[in-house]
C-alpha cells in the first residue's frame, strides 16, 4: 500500500478509541495521517490510544448527536465510521430493539453530518451478522440480502443491512465515496474481555485464566469457524477505504478455519494452564460451519489475512496477562 494517499490527509475515525478503531488510528498515524477520534467511550478506552494520543486529535462525544458528529466532520476528507452498539450474543439476542434503534441512528446521523459536511469519503464498516444462517458457506457477499439476518443476532443485522443500502443510496444521490465492509469474527489484544459482550476468544481466555475447571462449551465442539486478527482487520479496512471507495460490500475475513474444539486445545496449550474441557452436548451448536469467501476482497483490494491463528492467539494471551 502508498503510504503517500494517507500522507496528511485529514481522517475521523469514529469509535477509534475502541477494540478495533484503536488499532486502525494506529496504523494511520504510521501512515501520517492526520488523525481526529470521536469516541463517547461506551466501550472504548483512551488508554488504548496511549501510543498516539499526543499525534492524533480527541474529541469525546456521542455520534448519535447531530450538532457534536457535524463539528467532527469539518474539514475532514474521509470518514470510517467504526462506531456501533455491540454486545455479546446473549445481549443482541434479548435486547434486538436496542440493537436495532442504536445501530441504525449511529451511521444514519453519521452519513448525514458527513454530507453537510461536505466529506469526499465514507467508510462504512457493515458486519458478518447480515448473512441469514442459512448462508451458502464460504459464504459470498452476493448473500447479504438474502432471508433474514441470523436470528440469535436480526437487530443488528438488519441495522448493518440498513447501513450499507444508506452508503449506496449516500453515494448515488450525493456522490460520495463510499466503502462498504462486512468484518468477520474478529480478535486480539484490547478485546473486551466481558462476559456481557465478549466473543469466544476473549472470553474463552478469560475463563481459562479465571479458573474455571472445566472450562463448559455448548454443543459438541464440532463447529467450525474462522478467526482474523485485529491488524489484520484494521488493514483491510483502511485498504478498502483508499482502493475500493464504492458501496459493493467486501468481507473481511481469513481462509483459516478451526473447530471450537480444537480452538480451546489451542488456547489452554499458549495459556500453559492445566484445565479440562467439558462440551455439553445437550446444548446446541449453532451453525455447524461459517466463514467467508475471501476472493473479492483480493480481487478488488489485493486483500489477504497475514496472521495464522496461532501467532494471533499467542499476542492475545501475551497482552491478556500483562493487562489483567
Amino acid at each position: 500500500m502508498k503510504k503517500d494517499f494517507w500522507s496528511r490527509k485529514k481522517v475521523l475515525v469514529t469509535g477509534g478509541a475502541g477494540f478495533i478503531g484503536s488499532h486502525v488510528v494506529e496504523k494511520l498515524v504510521d501512515r501520517k495521517a492526520l488523525v481526529t477520534v470521536l469516541d463517547n467511550l461506551e466501550n472504548g478506552k483512551k488508554s488504548n490510544l496511549k501510543s498516539v494520543l499526543k499525534k492524533i486529535k480527541f474529541i469525546k462525544g456521542d455520534i448519535r448527536n447531530i450538532k457534536t458528529s457535524q463539528k467532527a466532520c469539518r474539514k475532514q476528507e474521509i470518514v470510517m465510521n467504526l462506531a456501533a452498539k455491540v454486545g455479546g450474543i446473549e445481549f443482541n439476542k434479548t435486547h434486538q430493539g436496542t440493537m436495532l434503534f442504536h445501530n441504525l441512528i449511529i451511521p444514519s446521523v453519521m452519513f448525514e453530518a458527513a454530507r453537510l459536511e461536505k466529506v469526499k469519503r465514507f467508510l462504512s464498516v457493515s458486519s458478518a451478522c447480515v448473512y441469514p444462517r442459512k448462508a451458502m458457506v464460504p459464504t459470498p457477499e452476493t448473500e447479504g440480502f438474502i432471508d433474514e439476518p441470523e436470528p440469535t443476532n436480526s437487530g443488528y443485522g438488519w441495522a448493518k443491512r440498513m447501513s450499507e443500502l444508506l452508503g449506496k443510496h449516500y453515494a448515488e444521490e450525493f456522490g460520495m465515496e463510499v466503502s462498504v465492509v462486512r468484518p468477520y469474527n474478529c480478535y486480539g489484544p484490547r478485546d473486551h474481555f466481558d462476559p456481557n459482550t465478549s466473543h469466544v476468544i476473549p472470553a474463552l481466555i478469560k475463563r481459562i485464566f479465571d479458573g474455571e475447571n472445566p472450562v463448559k462449551v455448548w454443543g459438541s465442539g464440532k463447529q467450525t469457524r474462522a478467526f482474523l486478527y485485529v491488524e489484520d482487520l484494521a488493514e483491510g479496512m483502511i485498504t478498502a477505504i483508499e482502493k475500493y471507495p464504492v458501496p459493493d460490500p467486501i468481507n473481511l475475513g481469513t481462509d483459516e478455519e478451526i473447530s471450537i474444539k480444537n480452538l480451546i486445545q489451542k488456547i489452554i496449550k499458549i495459556s500453559g494452564i492445566k484445565t479440562k474441557v467439558l462440551f455439553d452436548t445437550s446444548k446446541p451448536d449453532g451453525s455447524p460451519r461459517r466463514n467467508s469467501n475471501n476472493k473479492k476482497a483480493k480481487e478488488k483490494i489485493g486483500f489477504t489475512a497475514k496472521v495464522k491463528l496461532d501467532d494471533g492467539l499467542e499476542k492475545t494471551i501475551g497482552w491478556y496477562k500483562t493487562t489483567r
